[in-house]
């Protein structure tokens, strides 16, 4: 069966029909020339070869899309080219339809993405047998953007990618990721090259897991870091600390566990590395799930390292007791501090 344009007599579809079904090949056409072709089953579904021409304004086509299908189901290599006849994508899908690896390239040739199966699927059209690190020891593949400049470096061990650096403009190292045996890092740089944030992770019960977190500043100093301890369920925060650029710690936050609560306990410093307050903070419930409540006493402290404050908190985080000390340390105000907020000033 040919159907034709109504004006011009020009073919534009023709398919084979048996018993009144369309089964078999179906072309469609684009000024006279078969710009699509697929084989079709039964139930009206993609199923043999299917290929795409692209087909200019003079009518010469060139091949875009070879692939073949099975029961509307891509299976085997996809082969796709751009107009030029470069070469522009490979797929590989398995018996069900899913694509397991594929490999891109940019107009000019170049490797633009490269996803690996567990095994070599590529054959003659790509060697991905040696791309993806089964020919004797991990790869390095470089990958490159549409104008021809690297964006990214990946190093593939049978066909697993442990190691990606994404790249700058000007080549250097822009983010860094790799697997490794108990876990993983991850690390990100300024354009030039100082590291701006590192990221540990450790393997929990088939889980990754954050181990540790680190900021860095411009500079490169090591400003705000954060640690976690894996447990079977996850991981726990241990400890947070931030830093002033002069090398002094600013905070210093401990996590752990009184009875069944989990418990913060938070120092803070002046810039001269003198103690400025301190506290601690328990969960509201077993759990977590209620916030924190101030307990015991909380203290601060002057540049000299004198105290000039002190907070008394009781079990359910009120306030009960406030004290003020003046530079020589004598007390100037003690209150006892009530529910309602009221004071009475101790001793009076």
């Amino acid at each position: 069966m040919r159907c034709r344009d109504a004006d011009t007599g020009v073919v534009v579809r023709e398919q084979q029909l048996q018993d009144g079904r369309s089964i078999g090949v179906v072309r469609f056409f684009k000024r006279g020339v078969v710009e699509r072709e697929q084989t079709v089953n039964e139930r009206g579904n993609a199923d043999g070869p299917s290929r795409e021409w692209n087909v200019d304004e003079a009518g010469r086509r060139v091949l875009v899309r070879d692939e073949t299908s099975r029961d509307g189901r891509t299976v085997g290599i996809a082969r796709a080219w751009y107009p030029t006849g470069q070469r522009r994508r490979l797929g590989f899908h398995d018996d069900d339809g899913r694509e397991q690896a594929s490999v891109e390239f940019t107009e000019d040739g170049k490797l633009a993405s490269l996803r690996c199966a567990g095994r070599p699927v590529f054959a003659a059209d790509y060697d991905d047998r040696a791309a993806c690190g089964f020919a004797g020891g991990p790869s390095t593949v470089t990958l490159f953007g549409g104008k021809g400049q690297a964006t990214m470096r990946v190093v593939f061990d049978h066909g697993q990618r442990v190691r990606t650096e994404t790249l700058w403009e000007n080549g250097a190292v822009r983010e860094l990721r790799e697997t490794t045996a108990d876990g993983g890092i991850e690390r990100s740089f300024a354009a030039d090259g100082t590291k701006r944030r590192e990221v540990r992770r450790a393997g929990v019960a088939s889980r990754s897991v954050v181990v540790l977190d680190q900021e860095f500043h411009e500079s490169g100093k090591l400003v705000h870091e954060r640690r976690w301890m894996p447990v079977d369920r996850g991981a726990e925060p241990t400890a947070e600390t931030w830093w002033y650029l002069n090398g002094q710690t600013r905070e210093a936050v401990r996590f752990e566990v009184v009875g069944d609560r989990r418990v913060r306990r938070d120092t803070t410093y002046h810039d001269n590395g003198r103690l400025a307050s301190e506290g601690a903070w328990a969960a509201a419930d077993a759990r977590g799930d209620r916030g924190e409540r101030p307990f015991g006493i909380h203290k601060s402290f002057d540049e000299e390292g004198r105290p000039r404050g002190e907070s008394v908190y009781d079990e359910r985080g009120r306030l009960t007791r406030e004290r003020a000390f003046d530079e020589r340390g004598a007390v100037v105000r003690d209150d006892e501090v009530f529910e309602d907020g009221s004071r009475k000033s101790v001793g009076r």
